[in-house]
């Protein structure tokens, strides 16, 4: 994710997940970071049910039992709201 960031800073997504992958492993101050270049570049991005609503396949339970016990453990802790 790193280096996808490094060739194109551009993408929101890959902002978003580093801010997951680095609020899961504890690196709150650059999950933090991360979360803010995202939502600078999609601001309409802005929590979990939000971003439900907008990915259909993230509706599928199980995919986001997956989620659940990952991605979105980062992102809260980086401070990625629920609703």
């Amino acid at each position: 994710m790193r280096k996808a960031r490094a060739e194109n800073p551009r993408f929101w997504f890959i902002h978003f997940w580093l801010a997951g992958a680095f609020g899961l492993k504890g690196d709150v101050d650059e999950a933090r970071t991360a979360l803010a270049e995202s939502l600078r570049l999609k601001p309409e991005m802005n929590s979990l049910a939000r971003r439900r609503a907008d990915v259909p396949w993230i509706a599928n339970p199980s995919y986001w039992a997956l989620q659940e016990k990952s991605l979105n453990v980062g992102l809260r802790r980086a401070g990625f709201p629920d609703e």
